[in-house]
């Protein structure tokens, strides 16, 4: 057997829908924890809504965990220490341990903030991944 999951997670129009968080406490509309529905071991991936006006409600930082978020629609803003930066469509933040984060949905985007946001922590990665293998002589299967 392989080691490898799918799973569907819906198109942007339905995060909304989702529900969840970290703990019940922590809970809420349009986030789903996909690495608690998967078996990640190094990676954490969540999915993420905003209504127009909403915000997290919240600053955080983590010691050890480096996040990536990566916005596919609506208009925002993330709180990064003590900078506001705009994010939309195509706009992706790193942001490294230490750094205190919130973010809001601005008031007036066309739609919903919508927003992956991927955590990761360990070992820096290579700058290449020197861990592969290839095999040009094996046939493609469609």
């Amino acid at each position: 057997m392989s080691d490898y999951e799918v799973l569907e997670i819906g198109a942007l129009e339905a995060w909304r829908s989702h529900y969840g968080g970290f703990d019940a406490a922590r809970s809420r509309d349009g986030r789903r924890i996909v690495d608690h529905e998967l078996a990640m071991q190094y990676l954490g991936l969540s999915a993420n809504a905003l209504e127009p006006g909403e915000e997290a409600g919240y600053w955080h930082t983590h010691a050890r965990i480096e996040e990536l978020y990566v916005f596919l629609a609506g208009t925002g803003q993330m709180g990064l220490d003590d900078d506001v930066v705009d994010v939309g469509p195509g706009s992706v933040v790193r942001v490294g341990q230490d750094v205190w984060r919130t973010w809001r949905a601005h008031p007036d985007s066309e739609g919903e903030l919508r927003w992956l946001c991927i955590r990761g922590g360990g070992e820096p990665l290579p700058r290449t991944p020197d861990d592969g293998r290839r095999d040009p002589d094996r046939p493609s299967p469609w």
